[in-house]
């Protein structure tokens, strides 16, 4: 999985592509976020769009982020996300812990709301 940092508007977007499986990513992707946390970033949008294959640990690596989002006080907003791992997150119902979008844009809007 690669990771590509990019702020637009109030907003920090976290591209994530290819295969989300955990291990020594979830750790990249947490650094990630504690170190935008740390710089005062409040508003924090996964692009979901790019990544081909997510298994049960990539999910635990967006729940572990949500978490430590929330502890900050902070927004953690899903977009882009796929049909596959959409049907994930309605196996798992994780469609009740997660705000998702259509698209990166409807996510940053939806934090002025």
């Amino acid at each position: 999985m690669k990771l590509k940092v990019v702020e637009k508007y109030e907003a920090v977007i976290i591209e994530l592509s290819g295969s989300a499986l955990g291990g020594n990513e979830a750790t990249e992707f947490s650094a990630t976020l504690r170190k935008l946390l740390g710089e005062g970033k409040k508003n924090i949008v996964v692009d979901l769009g790019e990544v081909t294959f997510m298994n049960s640990s990539g999910l635990g690596m967006l729940i572990s982020g949500l978490t430590t989002v929330k502890k900050e006080n902070a927004s953690f907003k899903l977009a882009r996300v796929t049909e596959k791992i959409e049907s994930l997150l309605v196996i798992t119902k994780l469609t009740t812990i997660f705000e998702y979008y259509d698209t990166v844009e409807n996510a940053i809007k939806s934090f002025s709301k």
